[in-house]
């Protein structure tokens, strides 16, 4: 697999030229229309499995194999190269690409569920590169209860691809994440003991693999009662071999205070359960200024935290499946922005004529267009440079994996990369 970035002038069939390839390979692995009109700027995930290489004065097998970060084995294998001295200078060698040279991770994604068609068909695209599904998300009521959602077509589709389904549940209800309710809760020794008696049920009834808790807006004075949950609850799951997650809002330190972090206790929550989510994107968000909502710079330093305090193989790294396009000038308190998929970016950068840039400390693709009415907008959205650039990061991290927010939009470019660099691990029967 390469990325390549689209240049003026070119087309599919004379990218498709270059790298010897079909232009239909190129278009169905980018999920594009045969009509699709190319956009400068935006990626081409190019499905090549190799490349070759003239060889120089000193070189090696065991020094090409490192200056391309491959195995020796597989340079020999690919070239049929009987001994050491079958490289020499001007001789042409293939070098395999590094497919699935990262190793195994897991792989976890939400989705919001709408009908039954449109939910089949989201985990029937992403299946195969999914170790589990959460349908978002369970409500969690004043006594303990759980307010349920319609999640039979996402389970019946998991299960014919082998993924596991896991409980979200979540401490929402009209006020958004609503802090009286989960405090009022974690002071309650009965409303978390119906809580896990209604987690049980439904993992049992349902036939999920396990539980994501994603309490937010906590009250910090709380920290200590809502570890003492988790405790709890994972003793009990853990007795019935059930899972036990949690999702964390992104810091770069032990903050203490306030609602939406003073209560996220990495290191402690990093022994008790089996995996913390930790949500690292929104940084651009639709009602904030323009920027991009996952930056690698902000990411990273998220993550170097993460693992100074709970082991990198209980790390689930999230990831954005979606950008947002903002209307200028940007006013706080102003029009929201609009969430925006990969295809509806580059479509939308077609339309208007733009032409993607690439922002390189945020790592993320951004462009600028003016609408019908004469309207300035910036766009801030993933590409396959993006998405690399976060794998790289799990990879030089060890973590377990990621997690996707949100299957919606399509962006097959995504699946591509991921599944180019790992093994998808599945734990679904």
């Amino acid at each position: 697999m390469r990325i390549y970035i689209v240049r003026p002038g070119d087309s599919i069939w004379s990218i498709s030229r270059i790298y010897g390839l079909k232009p239909q390979d190129i278009i169905d692995t980018n999920g594009l229309e045969s009509s699709a009109k190319l956009v400068v700027g935006q990626t081409l995930v190019i499905p090549t499995t190799e490349k070759a290489y003239r060889v120089k004065m000193g070189d090696t097998i065991w020094s090409i194999s490192r200056k391309f970060g491959v195995s020796e084995g597989s340079i020999i294998r690919l070239n049929n190269i009987s001994s050491p001295y079958g490289v020499y200078p001007g001789r042409i060698i293939r070098i395999p690409m590094k497919e699935k040279n990262y190793g195994p991770i897991q792989v976890n994604a939400f989705i919001q569920p709408s009908t039954p068609e449109k939910d089949t068909q989201r985990v029937n695209e992403a299946g195969k590169y999914l170790t589990y599904i959460a349908p978002f998300s369970y409500h969690v009521q004043p006594n303990g209860s759980l307010k349920s959602i319609d999640d039979e077509a996402v389970l019946k589709a998991a299960k014919a691809n082998n993924v596991a389904p896991m409980l979200s549940v979540t401490n929402l209800s009209e006020k958004n994440f609503d802090t009286t309710l989960i405090n009022d809760i974690l002071n309650s020794n009965s409303a978390q003991r119906n809580l896990i008696d209604n987690i049980l049920s439904t993992l049992k009834s349902k036939g999920y693999y396990g539980v994501i808790i994603d309490f937010e807006r906590i009250s910090p004075e709380n920290r200590t009662s809502y570890n003492n949950f988790m405790r709890k609850l994972t003793a009990e799951l853990h007795a019935q071999n059930y899972l036990v997650a949690t999702a964390l809002a992104p810091k770069t330190y032990d903050v203490t205070a306030g609602a939406w972090h003073g209560a996220h206790d990495y290191k402690t929550l990093g022994q008790i359960v089996d995996f913390a989510i930790i949500m690292t994107y929104e940084w651009g968000w639709s009602g904030g200024p323009p920027m991009a909502v996952a930056p690698i710079n902000e990411v990273k330093k998220v993550i170097d935290y993460a693992v100074s305090v709970m082991p990198p193989k209980k790390i689930m790294m999230g990831m954005a499946l979606y950008g947002y396009d903002w209307s200028l000038p940007y006013t706080p308190g102003g029009e929201f922005a609009e969430s925006i998929g990969n295809q509806e970016a580059i479509d939308r950068a077609g339309k208007y004529g733009a032409i993607i840039k690439y922002d390189q400390k945020s790592q993320s693709p951004f462009y600028n267009y003016r609408d019908e009415k004469g309207v300035e907008h910036v766009v801030w959205f993933e590409d396959a440079r993006s998405v690399q650039a976060k794998y790289n990061l799990v990879n030089r991290y060890g973590l377990r994996g990621v997690s996707y927010w949100v299957l919606a939009k399509p962006f097959p470019q995504n699946w591509q990369v991921l599944d180019s660099m790992f093994q998808i691990t599945k734990i679904a029967k």
